[in-house]
């Protein structure tokens, strides 16, 4: 076995450990905690998954591209211009979340925990799109497992045996910590790698230019994310807060399928899609993108079938009437995600060829395509509702992606047949 083939099966066993953590917390903090407040978590952690996006503004998603391209000599002026940018939008956007607390839609209890979280989420985030655009997928697999996987064992372990810690502050603190923790982790790598040009000045016109890339790709990302964010406040207004609480759980459960293929195939994946397009390997494109889409149906039909059959044990499990009450809403809550993971794989491979366009559409239709829908279902089915009208929003990004990447790609890149032929 090479190296190449150990450090991605150790790249998968570390995403496991952190996949099987962060499952267990999800039905530990529905057995330890009341229905309301685990709805409570879900919309604490949904309302921080989408401010990262005004702190960050996607611009990674134009810095990745410009590593990728450089030498390593140059990266330094590259993320000491990412950093300027980020300081000027939490000078902005930090004030302006406070709104979250003084409109009500979270406690103010929680403000703290709130802004603390989300700092380091942005920092351990942005140091992990790094590390993998540089193929540094192990480290930041092992960050990824600081932050997400070692709080969620130590916090299920305090709670079970000291039944005084079942709250949210002790959930919170564990959190905060590991944040901490990998933070450090990261930026001692990065001083570590010999990454030169950090001497140079915040270079304002890249910075211009690399908005103009990436504020669409944002306002693209803001409507899906707006998507995974308004479902809960929805959800909450429709049927209350300890159907959240359910529902949270079961998002909970199918949303391990996108971590799992984030970490173990589209981060290994989309690196060499870029590679390949970059350098004008058609045939290394073909057979990665065949690769990524065989990889995510196999893992996507395989968590599937497992998950629905284990479902109902781990509810029995619980001992909470509400949850069992509430398991039809499962498989609509699990054909979201099967179809958001589909999607990926034509996004990749349009992402790669900076073919940005059909992305950023697709992204935005969705947000007025789930309100909409979730707006005619709730007339009749209010619980189904939501899950519904998230079926919807993703069964049309899937097909426009698709539908983008026949049109907009050429053939060498798509069919090696249809190369020939032409």
């Amino acid at each position: 076995m090479d190296i190449s083939t150990r450090t991605r099966l150790l790249n998968v066993a570390l995403q496991g450990i952190t996949l099987g953590s962060r499952f267990f917390l999800i039905f530990f903090l529905a057995r330890f905690l009341e229905p309301a407040e685990l709805g409570l978590y879900g919309l604490l952690t949904a309302t921080i998954g989408y401010s990262l996006y005004l702190l960050g503004f996607d611009f990674y998603t134009f810095t990745t591209r410009e590593v990728l391209k450089r030498e390593r000599q140059e990266w330094g002026g590259l993320l000491k211009d990412q950093g300027a940018l980020s300081l000027v939008l939490y000078a902005v956007f930090i004030p302006l979340l406070c709104l979250v607390f003084i409109n009500g839609l979270l406690p103010w209890s929680l403000a703290g925990w709130f802004f603390a979280l989300l700092v380091l989420e942005h920092l351990n985030q942005e140091l992990g799109r790094l590390l993998i655009a540089i193929s540094e997928q192990l480290l930041a697999s092992v960050m990824l497992f600081l932050r997400q996987g070692t709080w969620a064992i130590a916090v299920t372990a305090l709670m079970a045996v000291e039944p005084t810690t079942r709250s949210l502050h002790y959930v919170f603190g564990a959190w905060t910590v590991a944040g901490v923790v990998a933070v450090i982790v990261g930026a001692y790598r990065l001083t570590q790698l010999g990454i030169g040009g950090w001497h140079k000045k915040v270079n304002w016109n890249w910075i211009a230019s690399g908005l103009k890339v990436s504020i669409p790709f944002l306002v693209a990302t803001l409507a899906l994310r707006g998507v995974f964010t308004l479902d809960r406040y929805w959800l909450q207004s429709l049927v209350g807060l300890e159907i959240v609480g359910a529902y949270v759980l079961f998002m909970g459960i199918s949303g391990t399928l996108m971590t799992f293929l984030d970490a173990g195939v589209f981060a290994f994946s989309y690196p060499g899609l870029i590679s390949a397009h970059h350098k004008k390997q058609p045939a290394l494109f073909r057979k990665n993108l065949r690769l990524l889409l065989i990889h995510t149906v196999m893992l996507s039909v395989a968590f599937s079938v497992a998950s629905l059959l284990l479902l109902s044990h781990l509810l029995v499990w619980l001992a909470n009437p509400l949850y069992s009450s509430q398991q039809s809403l499962y498989p609509w809550v699990l054909m979201t995600m099967v179809l958001y993971a589909l999607s990926m794989v034509p996004h990749y491979a349009l992402y790669a060829q900076g073919i940005d366009r059909p992305i950023i559409h697709s992204h935005i239709a969705s947000l007025f395509v789930f309100v909409m829908a979730t707006w005619l279902f709730s007339q009749r089915w209010p619980l189904l509702a939501v899950p519904l009208g998230l079926c919807a929003a993703f069964a049309l990004v899937l097909v426009w992606k698709t539908w983008a990447v026949f049109k907009f790609t050429p053939l060498q890149y798509r069919s090696a047949q249809l190369q020939y032929i032409a």
